[in-house]
């Protein structure tokens, strides 16, 4: 068979909220391929039955993506197409797809994007962050530990930081934010395209307290962005400014870790290395 012959794989964006944001091109596929790849085939049903199509579904997530790689390609060798959907949103953004698209490109086969909805660009498109330069992270870790390690390795990043979060880890977090980047500017989208869409901006520490008084905000799905770090000149963590500076938090009763967080803060830089230099200090006192 030739190439002209194989089916191609369509990687085809859906709605992450309102159905009416499916465009043309994606429904009139859905209904043309052969077969639908979808991360969960009742979450999907609902939108093949607002569409009045009955395009035969198949699994694919996170737990059964590599299985399939064999039984879609021999459906694209027959000629058969495909299309590639998530529950909501496009294909391979923190969802299902990345080892399907991987596999099937190295063996030649045709693939196809279909763009359409992302959380993640409409969500900075009406945040008022800058947008020229962004760090999508996808989840942050789901432990406390390894969530602020993560946010300790971003800090210097001047870049604005995008992240995802599920209603039962949002509340925890903003904490570890709060905790890591302190007063850096928010913006918290929740429940976009849908009824109860809503942008909330300040300090991790105001977004918290905006859930505390009303509960309803911290249900949903979310996109948190955070404004990048200030850019500064950088000090160089030897240099005689720097090592006066701590030398005077240590002698006000600053502890090593406090005088390390007002340093990165003052000065940039990761608080692990201001850490490692105050402490220095100290044991040469």
């Amino acid at each position: 068979m030739s190439d002209v012959d194989l089916g191609t794989l369509y990687v085809v964006a859906t709605p992450i909220g309102n159905l009416e944001d499916l465009s043309p091109r994606a429904a009139r596929l859905l209904g043309d391929v052969s077969l639908i790849a979808a991360e969960d085939t009742r979450h999907s049903a609902r939108l093949l039955r607002h569409l009045g199509l009955t395009t035969p579904m198949l699994s694919l997530h996170e737990h059964n993506e590599s299985a399939r790689v064999e039984q879609l390609d021999e459906r694209l060798v027959r000629g058969e197409s495909i299309a590639l959907i998530s529950d909501a949103g496009t294909p391979l953004i923190s969802d299902p797809g990345f080892v399907l698209v991987r596999e099937l490109r190295a063996r030649g086969r045709r693939i196809v994007p279909v763009p359409g909805p992302c959380a993640l660009v409409a969500a900075l498109s009406a945040a008022g962050l800058p947008t020229d330069r962004f760090l999508f992270q996808g989840f942050l870790p789901a432990r406390t530990g390894a969530r602020r390690q993560r946010l300790e390795r971003l800090a210097a990043n001047q870049e604005t930081l995008v992240f995802y979060e599920s209603p039962h880890r949002i509340r925890d977090t903003l904490k570890d934010i709060e905790a890591v980047l302190g007063e850096r500017h928010l913006v918290l989208a929740r429940e976009l395209t849908k009824s109860f869409e809503t942008f909330l901006d300040g300090s991790a520490a105001v977004l918290l307290a905006c859930m505390e008084s009303d509960p309803d905000q911290a249900r949903g799905e979310f996109v948190i962005m955070v404004a990048g770090a200030e850019e500064r000149v950088e000090a160089d963590a030897a240099s005689l400014e720097a090592d006066a500076l701590l030398a005077a938090l240590l002698a006000e009763g600053v502890g090593v870790k406090q005088a390390a967080a007002v340093a990165a803060r003052l000065l940039g830089g990761a608080k692990k290395a201001w850490y490692e230099r105050t402490q220095a200090l100290k044991e040469a006192r």
